[in-house]
């Protein structure tokens, strides 16, 4: 990461920080508006099914759609932020997912439902991809960066558990259309704030290596080692943590769970990955060694996963198990984030590294739970899926230990 510049040092202690740590929580608390976007559809599913007649695999294609953007245009979208800036990228994101949700919930018919989520998963992939640039560019200080990148990693998290949580009270009292419209209001005012509180600087605009032509900048992320590495790693931690948090309710649904705890314990699984997150962070900002965070959330998850999956008849120990994996699993997106950002061929690609990593991350939401699903199917329950999760939590220790080699030669010459 960048040496922080004299100006910074010279600054009186408080002010600097303080300032930087503004900025990381204005940027995280627009990731948290936009996964709310994310996480609504889960808690919607009953009331889309009495209000529109939705069926199940209607439900289906609704929960997964969201990703489509991600699968398809992440390294594009990178390329784009890198181009324009990673500020106006996002606020047009935040935008395009007000009007995404307000097209929602106005939708008569549940082809129309079905064409408003393509257009918020647009709208998300604009509003938080560009993030960890951003935060590349308006916090100096390498601790503070550090820091506020694994807070970034938890965006994710903690929206999908706030709407795990809010969303059945609060569409029982708005209904789902009131709901969608109360979203797209919250998203406006992030773009809003994130507008007032991160003014354009005046000649801040795209480095000059950001303004050379598309396809030198996409050729040097592509046949760089880092943005590989990066991105296979998060596809090996996506896949498998939305396979188990994912299937989480239906599991605990078939065990004869009610509603409530369902939701609840659905929501704690999801909102403690934020822990390692953050985590992460702090351990990166005291020098810790990332591929050792790597290594331990892995190995975390290949435990986790198989107590939540092989201990049939033990759903406390079961829940105990998926608890260690999605909070010591979280010091991996923390980790990587910090990592893409330092990774990155250059200053100009550093959106363009994360997007190439945000389309794996979606590529493996999207593989991840069908083929957990089709392993439980064929061998007629749960508990043998651990193999595929186990599978992907080696790799990921493979992975660790190469992206630990390259952040070791890339840090003397870091950018």
């Amino acid at each position: 990461m960048p040496p922080t510049p004299p100006s910074v040092r010279a600054a009186p202690e408080s002010a600097a920080p303080l300032a930087a740590k503004g900025v990381a929580a204005l940027v995280v608390l627009t990731g948290v508006t936009s996964a709310l976007h994310v996480g609504k559809m889960p808690a919607a599913i009953p009331f889309l099914q009495q209000s529109l007649g939705l069926t199940l695999l209607q439900a289906g294609f609704l929960l997964s759609v969201v990703q489509l953007a991600g699968m398809l245009l992440g390294l594009a979208v990178g390329l784009m932020a890198d181009r324009l800036g990673a500020r106006r990228v996002m606020l047009i994101g935040l935008v395009v997912l007000a009007v995404g949700s307000v097209a929602g919930a106005l939708a008569p018919s549940v082809g129309v439902l079905l064409g408003s989520r393509v257009v918020e998963g647009a709208g998300f992939l604009l509003a938080v991809l560009p993030a960890p640039a951003l935060l590349r560019q308006q916090v100096q200080d390498p601790a503070v960066q550090a820091r506020a990148l694994g807070w970034w990693g938890a965006y994710m998290p903690l929206g999908t558990a706030l709407a795990l949580l809010l969303g059945v009270p609060l569409m029982g009292a708005l209904g789902w259309r009131g709901t969608w419209m109360l979203l797209a209001g919250l998203s406006l005012l992030a773009a809003a704030a994130l507008a007032r509180g991160l003014p354009e600087r005046r000649g801040a605009g795209p480095s000059a290596l950001a303004q050379q032509p598309l396809w030198p900048r996409l050729a040097r992320t592509v046949s760089a080692p880092g943005p590989w590495l990066v991105a296979l790693a998060f596809f090996m931690y996506s896949g498998q943590w939305m396979a188990v948090v994912g299937f989480l309710p239906a599991i605990y649904s078939q065990a004869g769970y009610t509603g409530a705890v369902v939701g609840g314990l659905s929501a704690l699984a999801a909102g403690i990955n934020m822990t390692g997150n953050i985590g992460a962070g702090r351990a990166l900002a005291r020098q810790v060694r990332p591929g050792m965070l790597l290594a331990a959330g892995y190995l975390a998850m290949a435990v986790g996963a198989t107590l939540a999956f092989a201990a049939v008849g033990h759903p406390l120990l079961q829940y105990l198990g998926v608890l260690l994996f999605s909070a010591l699993g979280g010091l991996i997106p923390g980790t990587l984030f910090g990592m893409a950002v330092a990774l990155a061929p250059d200053e100009g690609t550093v959106s363009t590294t994360v997007g190439w990593m945000q389309q794996f991350s979606s590529l493996g939401q999207f593989i991840g739970p069908p083929l957990v699903a089709w392993v439980a199917v064929q061998m007629g329950g749960w508990q043998s899926t651990w193999w595929v999760t186990g599978a992907c939590s080696l790799a990921g220790l493979l992975l660790a230990w190469r992206l630990q080699d390259a952040w070791r030669q890339r840090r003397p010459a870091a950018h």
